[in-house]
């Protein structure tokens, strides 16, 4: 440990194949570190090594003086420092600076690429992303994952025009006396290319991305509106709202975030706008900040005080309750309508985080998701408030004997078909386009109500002949509460694991899709569909499944 606390990083060794490596470098004496381990391969960024504390930062040198490039980082380190733990360090590239390299589409001017606890170990790679993220500092890109394969890394092919290099460490976390065995380095031949140090150099700033901006809010800066939309692609927003939700969320990461973009998008129809935000933010950061937008409405309004508790539980399910109380008090629209949402912010304090963490952690799979919705369906409701009776209140569906239904949610052409195909185990399909085909005409809506009756018969009696475990699919828009209600009846009728599979896709490749399908729906079917959208909420069944574009599950809530 050096002065004050403070610790130097260590030197990197070179990889044996490393072409940069100069006379006095340290080299790696063997890569037995390595083998047989999970290794994860970063971009290695041209910068300048960089710890932060929870009380100060250094460069490598632990008595490194101001330098203007360093300004940027150290207001970072005044937002974020309080939430690193005493004892912790936090180490990264400052990248403000151009050294021998320029960057024009920066997420950030600080990358954290490793975090030590305070016994002086190496937190493995997948907990350092999920730390640096909940303090809004992102990662190097992933160049390459996998068991280490000498090889593999040294087919790995590099733009020495805009890459330093790339650097090699365990996925598990390690001691700090094992650095030297767990972390190697591969840099770039003649990497320093100027003439003069860029230390005694005017500074000439990287340029940034537009990703930067939602990296900002993440780490607690005030929201640029307009930066903020030119990251997502939207043209207008709300900016004084989103300015007052961030001012009342004290975290940071995507819980922040999430909450000012609901309040910069309340607007926008919360239907399409998971598919729209996606790209630039992922699928389940964009289905919360949506949730948000749905649900700050039912805050505003009057509700009865003894069905509070209820409600709000089951929103925070959803979302986070001190954000969503924050959205729905920055969009309320009058004077009464705030009075309501700090009245349910009274009852929001007295809501616990539920009883389920934790209670089944001896079962996997189906089960689990059984055993765990129901667990939250009776918290909601009052009847358990410990674990303990969590456990007894979900014996009877521990031995898995119950049928399974996966019910589609999304408009025509999402990609619902395509995905339950993929599904494994799948003893029924109920398609109500199946049924019309089989009447004659796939396309004839005017027999709806026989279609849909002759569909729940077939379910009910599929989930009937799947009452030791199969599963059944239920293929059909599923647009509305209402739509999805009638089919949870026979499912519960049959006592079945109910899965919502929501398919959040963005409009205009929803459009793009339908252009070219075999049953191509007309154009103004498919947008009354997408106005009547309404996408379940997590916590309405038991389990629910966000699938993206690329047809793959990308959030289980």
């Amino acid at each position: 440990m050096g002065e004050g606390g403070r610790t130097h990083y260590p030197r990197t060794a070179h990889l044996p194949w490393s072409p940069g490596a100069a006379p006095d470098d340290v080299r790696a004496g063997g890569l037995a570190g390595f083998a047989g381990r999970e290794v994860v391969v970063t971009e290695k960024l041209d910068g300048e090594n960089t710890t932060l504390y929870a009380d100060g930062l250094h460069a490598r040198s632990l008595d490194s003086a101001h330098h203007p490039s360093r300004a940027w980082v150290k207001a970072l380190q005044g937002r974020i420092g309080a939430r690193i733990p005493a004892g912790w360090r936090v180490c990264g590239e400052n990248v403000y600076a151009r050294h021998s390299l320029p960057y024009d589409e920066l997420e950030s001017y600080f990358y954290g690429f490793s975090v030590w606890d305070g016994r002086g170990g190496c937190l493995g790679w997948d907990e350092t992303v999920t730390f640096l993220r909940g303090l809004g500092v992102p990662t190097p890109p992933v160049l390459w994952r996998g068991v280490f394969d000498e090889r593999a890394l040294r087919r790995l092919r590099v733009d020495t025009s805009r890459q330093e290099g790339y650097v090699v460490r365990t996925v598990d976390g390690f001691p700090g006396e094992e650095f030297g065995r767990r972390v190697a380095k591969w840099v770039r031949g003649g990497h320093v290319q100027t003439g003069t140090h860029w230390m005694h150099a005017a500074v000439t700033p990287n340029g940034l991305g537009p990703g930067a901006a939602l990296w900002d809010v993440r780490s607690g800066a005030g929201p640029d509106a307009h930066a903020l939309l030119a990251a997502l692609g939207v043209a207008e927003g709300d900016a004084g709202a989103a300015s007052e939700v961030g001012a009342r969320v004290g975290g940071h990461g995507d819980v922040r975030l999430a909450g000012v973009l609901a309040g910069l998008l309340w607007r926008e129809p919360r239907g399409t706008l998971p598919g729209r935000l996606a790209p630039a933010l992922g699928l389940p950061l964009a289905r919360r900040a949506a949730d948000l937008v749905g649900l700050r409405g039912a805050l505003q309004r009057p509700y009865p005080d003894d069905e509070r508790r209820a409600g709000l539980v089951r929103m925070s399910y959803a979302v986070e309750l001190d954000v969503l109380h924050a959205v729905a008090a920055a969009t309320a629209p009058d004077e009464e309508a705030r009075e309501q949402v700090e009245w349910s912010g009274l009852f929001a304090e007295e809501v616990g985080a539920g009883v389920t963490d934790g209670a089944f952690g001896d079962l996997e799979g189906d089960v689990a998701a059984r055993c765990r919705g129901e667990a939250r369906i009776a918290y909601a409701e009052g009847r358990i408030s410990v674990p303990e009776e969590a456990v007894a209140a979900t014996w009877r569906w521990r031995d898995g004997r119950f049928p399974r239904l996966v019910q589609l949610v999304g408009p025509s052409g999402s990609g619902k078909s395509a995905f339950a195909r993929g599904l494994p185990g799948i003893c029924a399909y109920v398609s109500l386009d199946g049924i019309r085909e089989e009447r004659g005409d796939r396309a004839d809506q005017r027999a709806n109500g026989d279609v849909l009756r002759e569909g729940l018969a077939r379910l009910d009696a599929a989930l009937a002949g799947a009452s030791t475990g199969g599963t059944v699919v239920w293929d059909a828009t599923s647009l509305t509460p209402h739509q999805r209600s009638l089919v949870h009846a026979v499912a519960r009728r049959r006592d079945a694991l109910i899965t919502h599979a929501v398919v959040l896709v963005d409009e205009d490749e929803l459009l793009r899709r339908n252009a070219v399908r075999e049953h191509r729906v007309p154009g103004d079917v498919l947008a009354a569909q997408l106005r009547r959208f309404v996408p379940p909420y997590p916590g309405q069944v038991h389990r629910t499944w966000y699938i993206g574009a690329r047809e793959t599950v990308e959030e289980e809530a």
